[in-house]
């Protein structure tokens, strides 16, 4: 049976573990060597992102997390006793992603709760590509995209 990407996700949150942005603060002020994985494309990643994140995009995550593929990174498949937090603009994909990583053998993966957009609504801080602190309105720009009339689902009547 078919499912929905609400069950998808609900199905991985029921999998994994996840922290709230402002215990996440806290977590990187007490573990310097914890990995922030930034799952968003190239482009949105470097208008706003958690300072010292690490980029691979959500398409490239598996073939980055192991070896022998034009995408593997190192560092990453040699992490997997490693403290990771995934992080995306929601929470939605990261679970999804967090999920993957655990199948993969990834042992301390962690989904941020309410992804970037939860971060940015906490006032904390975001940075871009050239180190800049990025203004929270700006962000919030960039983290809460309009969905189109033509991508919403089927009124129903009542």
């Amino acid at each position: 049976m078919a499912k929905t990407y609400d069950q998808l996700v609900a199905e991985a949150l029921s999998e994994i573990d996840e922290i709230t942005p402002w215990d996440l603060e806290e977590r990187i002020a007490q573990e310097p060597d914890l990995i922030l994985l930034d799952i968003r494309e190239k482009e949105t990643f470097e208008i706003a992102h958690i300072k010292g994140s690490w980029n691979v995009p959500r398409g490239l995550l598996e073939g980055a997390c192991d070896w022998n593929f034009p995408e593997t990174i190192p560092e990453l498949v040699e992490a997997r006793s490693s403290p990771i937090v995934v992080l995306c603009r929601s929470g939605r994909r990261s679970a999804l992603a967090a999920q993957t990583m655990r199948q993969m053998g990834y042992e301390k993966v962690t989904n941020l709760k309410m992804g970037l957009r939860g971060w940015n609504d906490s006032d904390l801080p975001m940075f871009n590509a050239k180190g800049e602190q990025v203004d929270g309105d700006e962000a919030d720009r960039v983290l809460t995209p309009p969905v189109r009339e033509d991508q919403r689902g089927p009124k129903i009547k009542a």
